[in-house]
């Protein structure tokens, strides 16, 4: 009787340090939520091409294509979309069907909250910014089964997402300006490199001969690898279905994996945005 006791004591004990963690990670969530739309920019000025007249060919063409004249700079947006998540890999995906909201704020960073509808549910989120980031998943919103940061190869690997999806979602934020340049290795790809926080990335666009981004692909810090060792490794994907958001031009289709362009790529990411919504609106 005492054993049955101490194992349902336990129980409890262990279901109340689990509600108690998955609500901390709430409020991490809401509370970066919140920093992260509270740094757009209420007096930023208006786009004319007369600011990247200076740039490449390519990075030109993909700005002039990105941003209608006369646009509000916003290095802010709101973005939903739905998809698959891949869980397994290129032999099995795994595919599961979800739904996910981001804030999206370079150099600020990014929080990124996702849902599976598919299986068993998975839900939580992942981020980064300039001192902090962070991958947590669970089962049921309540039994953790991914559960990484605060680290500087985690910060590292945040960073290069948080340049990748700027340079794609929120191009006013990768305009030229201190921390961002602009080069052009190729005539139809424009590369953009941040720096921010001691950190550095670049990623590279392919364009249409109109500016229209196809495909993007960086060296992202990472140990999503066989080996399981942190290391440079491609990661990217195809872009499509572009359209027109408050004077911003944005591939709502858009797929990424690691390895991309080469043997043993697995688009683990396919989502289609639902909406964006550029801050301040």
């Amino acid at each position: 009787m005492k054993f049955v006791l101490f194992i349902a004591i336990a129980l409890v004990a262990t279901l109340l340090a689990l509600v108690w963690l998955q609500r901390g990670d709430r409020r991490a969530v809401a509370a970066l939520r919140e920093s992260l739309s509270s740094l757009a920019d209420t007096e930023a000025p208006r786009f004319r091409p007369a600011m990247v007249a200076d740039l490449p060919e390519p990075a030109r063409r993909y700005l002039t294509w990105a941003i209608m004249p006369g646009t509000r700079l916003a290095r802010v947006a709101e973005i939903e979309m739905r998809g698959s998540f891949g869980l397994g890999d290129a032999d099995d995906p795994k595919y599961q069907p979800m739904t996910a909201r981001q804030v999206l704020a370079l150099p600020g960073g990014f929080v990124w909250e996702m849902r599976t509808t598919g299986g068993l549910p998975i839900s939580g989120s992942d981020a980064g910014g300039a001192a902090l980031s962070w991958t947590r998943f669970a089962i049921a919103g309540l039994i953790p089964v991914a559960r990484a940061g605060w680290t500087e190869d985690h910060r590292r690997s945040a960073f290069g997402r948080a340049v990748a999806e700027a340079a794609i979602w929120t191009p006013a934020a990768v305009l030229p300006r201190p921390g961002v340049r602009w080069e052009a290795p190729s005539p139809d790809v424009a590369r953009v490199t941040v720096e921010a926080e001691g950190l550095v990335q670049s990623v590279d666009l392919t364009l249409s001969p109109e500016g229209a981004p196809l495909s993007f692909v960086l060296q992202r810090w990472s140990n999503a690898n066989p080996a399981k060792v942190w290391q440079l490794q491609p990661f990217g994907g195809p872009l499509s279905d572009h359209r027109l958001v408050s004077g911003y031009r944005i591939p709502f289709h858009n797929e990424a994996g690691n390895f991309f362009g080469e043997e043993g790529y697995f688009p683990f990411f396919v989502a289609d945005l639902t909406s964006v919504r550029y801050l301040p609106d």
